[in-house]
């Protein structure tokens, strides 16, 4: 069985190294700081500085761990010259069928977050754009029905 790969755009791999970074020199660090201070404090069977310092050591370790096997799974894609066509990394203004214009960076799954406009090459929209040109409809199946959108401009 094969390890799922896991695509990310340059700049996706910057922010996962700079958190990783972060989570391994400044939270790990505080914590262990709290946990030091809470011990410090006696009897830990009623301290609940301890039990919140615990459960912020798991979520921290959690989390570069996490961060860790994405980096090791990691395969950047390439930002190449400017195509016609919607890639992997795109950055895509659409506007929706009776609705306002949206734009969105297609990016693997690690990478997303919609309240900044980068949505999965994997999700119903990212997957609908990809391939298509300026001036091309697609339809999108959403749970309320199906979703037009017009490419305007590729990036």
């Amino acid at each position: 069985m094969t390890e799922q790969q896991v695509l990310l755009t340059p700049e996706g791999r910057e922010r996962l190294e700079a958190e990783l970074e972060h989570l391994r020199t400044v939270k790990r660090p505080e914590v262990a700081q709290q946990l030091r201070d809470s011990i410090d404090e006696g009897d830990l069977s009623e301290n609940v500085g301890y039990e919140d310092a615990k459960h912020e050591q798991s979520f921290v370790e959690g989390r570069i761990l996490t961060r860790e096997t994405l980096l090791k799974k990691a395969i950047v894609v390439e930002n190449g010259p400017p195509s016609d066509t919607v890639a992997f990394g795109s950055r895509v203004t659409v506007v929706e069928r009776g609705g306002g214009k949206e734009s969105f960076q297609i990016v693997g799954f690690a990478e997303v977050d919609p309240g900044t406009g980068r949505i999965s090459n994997e999700s119903p929209v990212g997957k609908a754009l990809l391939d298509h040109k300026v001036g091309d409809e697609v339809a999108v199946e959403a749970p309320d029905g199906l979703l037009y959108f017009e490419i305007l401009d590729i990036q």
